[in-house]
């Protein structure tokens, strides 16, 4: 998918355009991010302080994040059950990430991270928001947040898989799939059958 929506940020005013990088997964739609020129005061859709007024902390780091208790949100939202200690790495390799903890439990219910280039690319991944809490603006809130840091560290090109019952979550984000028919690729060891 595409972003063509205008996201808050402190960036100047200056239009950017983004080259989408291919990619596709075979259950996975690609999506990809192309920025239009951004107002500098257009507000984000639920401020740090409305969260917190409603119990929700916003964290920007792993610090306090409890990975067995991600792991459980990933697991109820259809992700298969990971390695804590490969988790614990990916976190260790990744660029940005948000997450929501909800204030009572003291567990994460919101979560998106992104990996790239520090520079021209990034991927956001592990998009992910608690069954219990989704319809209330968490996942917009961490991935407005997201896609703001990343903009405001000069990345323009953001990408990011998506399953295809999702892909109505992103586009009001400004995410389009397969932008000017580009299509993607990703290396897969399976073996072909024979006819």
């Amino acid at each position: 998918m595409l972003l063509s929506n205008p996201i808050s940020t402190h960036l100047p005013h200056t239009p950017l355009t983004l080259k989408p990088i291919p990619l596709h997964h075979h259950r996975n739609v690609i999506v990809f991010s192309q920025l239009q020129p951004i107002p500098i005061t257009t507000p984000i859709s639920i401020s740090d302080e409305s969260l917190n007024s409603k119990g929700f902390n916003l964290h920007r780091s792993m610090t306090n994040l409890n990975l067995n208790h991600l792991n459980s949100v990933f697991v109820a939202v259809g992700f298969p059950r990971r390695d804590t200690d490969k988790i614990q790495l990916a976190l260790e390799n990744t660029d940005s990430l948000v997450w929501i903890e909800y204030e009572k439990t003291k567990k994460p219910v919101a979560f998106a991270r992104a990996t790239g280039d520090g520079v021209f690319n990034a991927i956001i991944w592990d998009v992910v928001v608690d069954p219990n809490f989704q319809g209330i603006g968490l996942g917009k809130a961490v991935m407005e947040r997201l896609i703001t840091e990343l903009l405001r560290k000069g990345i323009t090109n953001i990408v990011l898989y998506s399953e295809p019952r999702v892909l109505g979550f992103y586009r009001p984000l400004g995410f389009v799939a397969d932008p000017d028919g580009i299509r993607g690729m990703v290396y897969s060891r399976k073996k072909k059958k024979n006819r």
